[in-house]
């Protein structure tokens, strides 16, 4: 059980690579670097289509990975 749970873990933790890494860039400039990027807080939109997907795909891989590792460490200690 616990070969199979370090593998998913493994698996898992190249999918999250790929899906950040798959993640469109947001453009910033000098303005938003020395402002902190107060003027476009109120600016933002909701993410639509491929990148909202992504998000979503993000914070999945990323719950299923904190459950792999709390697994892992709950067959470790018994």
């Amino acid at each position: 059980m616990y070969n199979v749970l370090l593998t998913s873990l493994i698996v898992v933790s190249v999918l999250i690579i790929i899906a950040v890494m798959m993640q469109p860039a947001k453009e910033d400039n000098a303005s938003t670097a020395l402002s902190g990027g107060a003027g476009d807080l109120f600016s933002k939109q909701k993410p639509r289509g491929f990148e909202a997907f992504m998000q979503r795909v993000t914070a999945v891989l990323g719950i299923i990975f904190f459950g792999l590792a709390l697994g892992l460490v709950f067959l470790s200690s018994h």
